[in-house]
């Protein structure tokens, strides 16, 4: 790979080398395929760009399978995209202006899907352009789509499955819907997207029949539903009471009276619930007067005395409380709204008109007609859609359900067979969703979705058809498509009897949910594969998913195969802008992820990105400071190692033996071996982040440490020492490049083929992850030395900062103690690294002396290192090779550093590779001031 500078080149010089040598394929094809990994991913909608959220995903799911790969298992990686439902049909009636179903049916039902198909893959080209930026190696030349035939057939063959265990029904029962959209919604649809809105409370009076100036108040916070009043439920148990205020009289809950009463009133009479129960009223509305059976006080269990009244209004037709108050008593359940929000025509009144806005003219109207007692503005957490953000109705309608409160206790076994990460997720947030399970509608009332695949006579009977080829044979035609506008002009003639489809399509969690085997046109192709491949090992998304696909998979599994739909899961949180809120384009509160990754490499943004709170399901504030760090301190440490390697090794040194290693060498030996169990460790439980950060520890200490203290070790290449440095250092690059191959690819690439002169396709992503028998050498006692050696280390240097000498001046000697005796290796690493010119080994408790006592002869020692160190400084600024040789130029008014130049004039030159040292800077191109003492001294070159 030709060398380039900065990241966002050299990791672009790694992905052509990637491509030309077809490194992820054959990081695939060279793995056997009876060793499969099976990694199930979610696949994004194309009809935006990609975003951190998808990042962070899409992060997960490249470190995990590169990870897997190395540890020797096939993992096959094929992209998919989500083409169906509301996200492509809400921005083409944007496009197009069709805000109702009245104009998508004028426009054509044909015409809507077919626009829906040209728009869905919009940002196909972004998408392909952004993941593989990022490292993420996954197959999207032969991705699957939501929208193929091949696919919607076996979402077919799912929904006759279910058909046939009896697992589907058609229920008329009340369930969230979307006006706007005009569609019902599963529960956990109506459940991701609560919103605190300001509605008004209000409390109206029922007139009595049969009692003069006698009212029940009731309370509510949807007067839309008002006019659809049938009933009044009061609690068995609970007291009530009759009040007077000024002509009228009034009844409510005994407990509720200091909270509902407005003035001055009086008790008149304590009542029991059986003496209101059948007591009729005055229906607040005529529209629906003549029900039989209506307009009544019963009994109901849920009344309670915590807020309002204790008196609830009952509109059988909104809320499932009310509609099985309304079954209960017998009554037909009446809608007066329609399900695109509209008042029916039977509301004369308000006909037309959207429900929910209208509260304030209900309340007009019955204030006119002195039925409101009280309103109050109410603050409270209201259920929006998850497309549009419309507030959702909670609407009795017919819909078909997937029975899953049926197979709740299986849901709970399959999920004890699975691991969390984080594990609280589940028995917390997963299992209690699954406790409360649910039936699940799968029906809606839209347009461009997998059709429901039911064809229905007029006597009721139905045909569900569950492969192309079967509604081939029953209706004698050509079947390519099946969506909608095409299968809807099928009719099947069978036994005398005519048979229609009906007209709902399919909950596009249902494509979701059936995406294992779906991607492989199970069964009617790829059986052994799929079959082979259940439950998947791995998955990841976000927290929302617990009560979405995560959800979705775990009950089509259970009902289709009885099996857990994985057995390993990763839940991330969400990525929130610096400041703590949401991500906005409108707000540019978040740099570009593009940009992010062009000023540091996409390396920098994953190990960013990998060892946050974010892959345990917690928010993560975005700093792009927090990037650079990761840049400076791993990429760039790790790059500036390999620099130092390769300015002084020219050859894959031979191997030593334990007994030639520095004690440099076997401490840094047994931190490699440590982190590789760590890492591993936390790999194969799906820990990224703790990961991640043992890896960043372990450059950090690579570098600052062992590279640093080495360097000596590496002037002298005839040296055995540097013969076993050097072999050390390149073994430690070598395993490190396959540890951090899965979170830093082009980081990992580089380093791997930068050590050795490698063939053009040996590829770190084609090596295995290193093991036990990986290590040369491995000894634990070691890293209890060092760190004793480290301590002491830090207590010498405490003491001079105490005694306000700089480490640069070297001072006579230091004392050392330790319960254990230290090898002489040892002892002159601590010498060196606290400038002394001799050291001393005590037994004792761990503890330092040090002779600070400066004399002349140590104050010149002192100025000679500073002036090395700031020659060096003026080198390195002035790209200078080690070789290089310069002339030094000085100047000073400090007499010790006049007289130290006189003493040591040849020593400062070896230390900076000067062949000459001049006094005065009239010939020095650049220059620097040195401080040392009272005085000016500057050097140049």
């Amino acid at each position: 790979m030709a060398e380039r500078k900065g990241a966002d080149a050299r990791e672009q010089d790694v992905l052509e080398y990637w491509k030309k040598n077809r490194i992820f394929e054959r990081s695939v094809e060279e793995r056997p395929e009876e060793n499969q990994f099976i990694f199930y991913d979610g696949p994004p909608f194309a009809t935006g760009t990609p975003h951190y959220g998808h990042l962070v995903g899409g992060t997960m799911k490249d470190v995990v399978p590169r990870y897997w790969t190395m540890r020797g298992k096939r993992v096959e990686r094929v992209w998919g995209w989500d083409c169906h439902g509301l996200p492509i049909e809400n921005l083409i009636e944007k496009d197009l202006d069709l805000g109702s179903r009245d104009k998508i049916r004028a426009f054509g039902i044909d015409q809507f899907n077919e626009s829906c198909r040209a728009r869905v893959l919009e940002y196909v080209d972004e998408w392909e352009r952004v993941v593989p930026r990022m490292g993420r190696w996954v197959d999207m030349e032969h991705c699957y789509r939501t929208m193929d035939p091949q696919f919607m057939e076996s979402v077919w063959w799912g929904f006759k499955q279910l058909w046939e265990k009896n697992a589907l029904y058609e229920g008329y029962r009340p369930i969230h819907i979307c006006p706007r959209c005009a569609t019902t919604l599963s529960s956990s649809e109506a459940g991701s997207n609560y919103s605190d809105i300001t509605d008004t409370s209000v409390t109206v009076r029922f007139k009595v029949n049969g009692e003069a100036d006698t009212f029940i108040l009731a309370w509510t916070t949807t007067p839309w539903t008002l006019p659809g009043n049938m009933l009044l439920a009061v609690g068995a148990s609970v007291p009530y009471v009759k009040v007077k205020q000024r002509h009228e009289f009034l009844i409510l809950a005994k407990d509720r009276l200091e909270s509902v009463m407005d003035g001055e009133y009086e008790v008149i009479e304590e009542l029991t619930a059986a003496d209101l129960i059948g007591k009729t009223y005055e229906p607040l509305f005529p529209y629906f007067a003549d029900r039989p059976g209506a307009f009544r006080v019963v009994a109901a269990d849920f009344v309670t005395t915590d807020e309002g009244t204790g008196v609830v209004h009952i509109a059988p037709g909104f809320g499932e409380d009310d509609f099985y108050v309304g079954q209960a008593e017998q009554l037909d359940i009446i809608r007066h709204v329609n399900i695109d929000g509209t008042f029916t025509a039977e509301v004369k009144d308000f006909a037309g008109e959207q429900a929910k806005p209208s509260d304030h003219k209900i309340l007009e109207h019955l204030a006119g007609r002195g039925l409101v007692y009280m309103t109050k503005p109410l603050r409270h957490s209201y259920p929006l859609c998850w497309r549009c953000d419309t507030p959702l109705l909670n609407y009795t309608t017919n819909s078909w359900y997937v029975r899953v409160a049926d197979i709740r206790d299986r849901l709970l076994a399959n999920n004890k067979q699975t691991t969390w990460v984080p594990s609280n997720m589940k028995d917390g947030r997963f299992g209690n969703w699954l406790e409360g399970a649910r039936d699940w509608a799968v029906s809606r009332q839209r347009y461009w979705g997998t059709p429901l695949p039911i064809w229905r006579a007029e006597d009721g009977e139905m045909l569900v058809i569950g492969s192309i080829k079967e509604l081939e044979t029953l209706s004698g035609k050509k079947v390519t498509d099946l969506h909608k506008h095409l299968v809807d002009e099928i009719v099947i003639e069978k036994e005398g009897k005519t048979f229609t489809r009906i007209p709902e399509v399919l909950d596009c969690w249902f494509e979701s949910g059936s995406m294992p085997y779906a991607r492989l046109h199970y069964p009617f192709e790829n059986q052994e594969k799929f079959e082979a491949g259940l439950p998947a090992d791995f998955i990841a998304e976000g927290q929302d998913q617990t009560r979405a696909w995560f959800y979705y998979l775990m009950v089509m599994s259970t009902w289709l195969f009885d099996k857990p739909a994985f057995t390993n899961v990763i839940v991330n949180g969400i990525v929130v802008a610096e400041d703590g809120k949401k991500m906005s384009k409108r707000l540019k509160n978040y740099p570009d992820p593009m940009e992010v990754v062009e000023r540091y490499g996409a390396d920098a943004l994953r190990m960013y990105l990998m060892s946050s709170p974010v892959v345990n399901a917690e928010n993560l504030r975005f700093k792009e400071s927090g990037v650079k760090e990761v840049s400076n301190k791993f990429v760039g440490t790790l790059n500036n190692v390999l620099s130092f390697y390769q300015l002084f090794v020219h050859a894959i040194p031979e191997i030593v033996q334990p007994e030639e290693l520095h004690p440099l060498d076997r401490w840094i030996l047994a931190q490699l071996q440590q982190t590789r169990v760590r890492v591993t460790s936390y790999m194969d439980a799906y820990e990224l982040a703790p990961a991640a950060r043992e890896l960043q520890d372990f450059v950090t200490e690579l570098s600052q440490w062992y590279v640093r203290r080495s360097r000596d070790r590496f002037k002298d290449e005839a040296s055995d020492d540097y013969r076993v440095a050097s072999r050390v250092l390149y073994r430690v690059l070598e395993m490190l490049s396959r540890m951090i191959a899965p979170f830093a690819p082009f980081l990992a690439e580089h380093v791997y083929r930068s050590i050795a002169d490698r063939p053009e396709e040996d590829s770190v992503h084609l090596a295995l992850w290193p093991m036990d028998d990986d290590l040369d050498f491995m000894d634990e006692e070691i890293l209890g030395i060092m760190k004793t050696v480290r301590d002491l280390v830090t207590r010498v240097l405490d003491q001079r900062t105490e005694a306000k000498i700089p480490v640069r001046q070297i001072l006579h000697s230091a004392v050392v103690r330790s319960s254990e005796a230290l090898p002489e290796a040892c002892l002159e690493i601590i010498r060196d690294e606290v400038n002394v010119e001799s050291i001393t080994w005590e037994e004792g408790e761990l503890g330092v002396t040090l002779d600070t006592v400066l004399t002349p002869e140590l104050k010149q020692a002192g100025i000679v290192r500073e002036l090395q160190r700031q020659g060096n400084s003026l080198r390195k600024d002035a790209g200078l090779q080690r070789d290089d040789v310069i002339t030094l130029y000085w100047e000073s008014d400090n007499k010790d550093v006049i007289a130290t130049f006189e003493t040591f004039e040849q020593e400062i030159a070896t230390r900076v590779n000067a062949k000459e040292i001049v006094r005065g800077l009239a010939n020095a191109k650049q220059t620097t001031e040195v401080k040392i003492g009272e005085g000016v001294t500057l050097i140049g070159l």
